[in-house]
């Protein structure tokens, strides 16, 4: 074409747009408008906006700067909407020339809303769903909600981010061509977040190397459901949304006690954005990183504002996984593991043979010839008639309430703590809402810690006193009424054993028997690495001082893998050897009565009880049974504890196995 033919057709065009544009503005009174329907074709439309350049004045005159009306006829029909017709959303537009004084409106959302209703023949129904849930997840959002300086206005409209006619689909190549424009995008509003991020170790990737995988604003505050970034459930969502990338380094957060505390849904620990800044993210080996080495103290005072130099080797991504870069983690966690496995190996193999010949030899009806631990028989007096009906006083009312206040505290120790151990199970968010929330939960913790070592430090306090004063030069530290294990705990296991197997005779047995010595000496274990882990976790600033930082990784790691050994141990095994045997069952109300029935006492305690007859102690401890309200009460605090023991054990496993699955 030469330069006079081009000259012409521009010449052309141009006087067709002006004219195009007077008609829009003022139409001719001669001229009569076509109608606008809903069977009204693109290429009606793209005439006049298909035409490259194609503007109308904003002001009286042509010359005036113009309003850009054409668009890309191509690059919509590959759009999400290409095969839409334009009517279809400028339902304003009624006729042609336009006419003039009418507002231009676009309803993104009521369309959306109505393809969901009605959605297309053919139409997948998964993408369906997806418009529905984004269109939703909108209307929640921070951006729809008025513009404070235009009320009429929301703050952003589904055209600023998306544009107006070129909506691609994520997955295609110009919707991951698009992607990459979102920080300019969102920049036209949040344009000081903008600057940041192009300094940062994401934008360099984005708006320099133009990398897909690296992370937009979208990726980090979500498309659509938009909340404050200083309102809880955008903080939660920005750190969700951390894991999306950096999956290995989320999953060690949510191990520790910040990650914890953030799956149960609140923000008042550290996120990651806390440590390593939002927007102005950079790499740990950046020196003006937030994680650098030199700026990492600064860092950790932001919350711990004693933090001292232990800090600094806290691992707060260190996994049990790795011998070689966190061996004191992996060294803890696999000693727990086997800990764990032979404890529950041992103990519930005990639990369930003990079950089967019980159950096996009540429904014989077989008598138990009652042997001591060597497999001698036990010729225990014959009851005199007058001991017809009587019980033995086993514990007194101290004691009793002393078990009550450390059942309960017990109690209170698991589900607070288990709740935060397995914050990521369905119910844990559930029972920390209930409770007040974490920090509430954190307090009655505390609390319940603090009344466990007062009963345990009590008792230690009581022991001495009684043995090293009251009892000085009679106690016998081996004998029938201490708690110290000795030989005759073996004896008796291996008659157990023995009886198990169906080789003997059940053993009958003295004061104590070798599982409540267990019972008994297990809390000692307990209060050592619960309670100094539990301790160390709650004055980091005093452990710091000391120890290396490694060693609150080590302390999370064994506060909670024998907090699940204590509570499943207490609910399953002590139950069982208290309450779930078959001679037991359905309780044995023996703790919350402080009594035993004299028939029982000698058949489980025969050894015991001939020697207090030959002694002549029998009648110290013989009294009237309970009353038929005493035991009606301590029936039913027996069965509230046992039933939330139950409970507390059953969301424990509940909790593990879904960490063991999905974890």
């Amino acid at each position: 074409m030469s330069c006079r033919q081009s000259w012409v057709v521009r010449l052309l065009v141009t006087v067709f747009m002006v004219c195009g544009s007077a008609a829009m503005a003022a139409p001719d009174a001669n001229l009569a408008p076509i109608p606008v329907t809903k069977d009204t074709g693109n290429e009606a439309c793209l005439g006049c906006h298909g035409v490259d350049g194609f503007a109308v004045p904003k002001g009286e005159t042509g010359a005036a700067p113009k309003r850009a009306l054409s668009f890309n006829k191509h690059a919509y029909a590959d759009s999400a909407h290409g095969k839409q017709p334009c009517v279809a959303c400028h339902t304003d537009i009624t006729e042609m020339p336009h006419k003039t004084g009418v507002a231009r409106t676009v309803d993104c959302i009521g369309c959306h809303a109505d393809t969901a209703k009605s959605p297309p023949k053919g139409q997948d129904k998964a993408k369906i769903g997806t418009v529905v849930h984004e269109t939703e997840n909108f209307l929640a959002s921070v951006h729809a909600r008025p513009n404070k300086d235009n009320p009429a206005r929301p703050n952003a409209t589904c055209v600023d981010c998306h544009s107006a006619h070129y909506v691609f689909p994520v997955n295609s190549a110009a919707g991951q061509a698009y992607r990459l424009t979102t920080p300019d995008a969102c920049g036209r509003c949040h344009e000081k977040q903008r600057l940041e991020y192009a300094g940062s170790t994401h934008g360099l990737e984005v708006l320099r190397y133009g990398n897909p995988k690296a992370a937009t604003c979208a990726d980090c505050h979500t498309a659509h459901s938009i909340s404050k970034p200083k309102e809880d459930p955008a903080r939660l969502a920005i750190t969700r949304n951390c894991g999306s990338c950096h999956d290995e380094q989320y999953k060690t957060y949510r191990a520790t006690y910040h990650g914890q505390v953030n799956a149960l849904g609140y923000t008042h620990t550290a996120k990651c954005f806390d440590c390593h800044e939002h927007h102005t993210t950079r790499k740990v080996t950046d020196e003006a990183s937030k994680v650098s080495p030199g700026n990492r103290m600064e860092t950790c005072r932001q919350c711990h504002k004693n933090a001292t130099a232990g800090y600094l080797t806290f691992q707060p991504h260190g996994s049990t996984h790795d011998l070689g870069k966190y061996p004191a983690m992996w060294i803890a966690s696999k000693f727990m593991i086997l800990l764990l496995a032979g404890v529950f190996a041992f103990f519930w193999s005990h639990s369930a043979l003990w079950f089967w010949r019980e159950w096996k030899d009540k429904r014989e009806g077989r008598h138990h010839i009652l042997v001591d631990g060597n497999g001698d028989p036990v010729r225990v007096p014959t009851p005199p008639p007058s001991y017809k009906g009587k019980h033995i006083r086993r514990f007194g009312r101290l004691w009793r309430f002393v078990h009550l206040a450390l059942a309960l505290a017990v109690m209170g120790l698991v589900l607070t703590g288990t709740s935060v151990l397995y914050a990521d199970s369905f119910w844990a968010p559930v029972v920390i809402k209930g409770l007040g929330g974490a920090k509430v939960a954190a307090i009655i913790h505390r609390t319940c810690a603090s009344v466990f070592a007062v009963i345990f430090f009590g008792h230690i306090l009581y022991a001495m006193v009684n043995t090293l004063v009251l009892k000085r030069g009679r106690f016998r530290w081996f004998g029938p009424d201490s708690l110290m294990p000795n030989w005759q705990d073996l004896r008796d296991f291996l008659a157990m054993v023995r009886w198990f197997r169906g080789l003997g005779t059940r053993p009958t047995f003295d004061h104590w028997t070798y599982w409540e010595k267990f019972d008994y000496w297990a809390p000692f274990w307990g209060m050592a690495v619960i309670g100094l882990s539990g301790l160390s976790l709650w004055f980091p600033e005093v452990t710091a001082t000391y120890l290396p930082g490694w060693v609150f990784n080590v302390a999370t790691i064994i506060h909670g893998e024998e907090a699940f050994l204590a509570a499943v141990f207490l609910f399953s095994v002590h139950y069982f050897n208290c309450h779930f045997r078959p001679t037991k069952l359905p309780q044995d109300l023996v703790m919350f009565t402080g009594t035993v029935p004299l028939h029982e006492f000698i058949e489980e305690r025969g050894v015991e009880y001939k020697r207090m007859v030959e002694t002549g102690e029998i009648d110290k401890y013989l009294v009237d049974p309970p009353s038929a309200a005493k035991t009606k009460l301590a029936a039913l605090v027996g069965a509230a504890l046992i039933l939330v023991g139950l409970v507390l054990l059953t969301l424990v496993l509940l909790g593990f196995w879904q960490n063991l699955l999905f974890g």
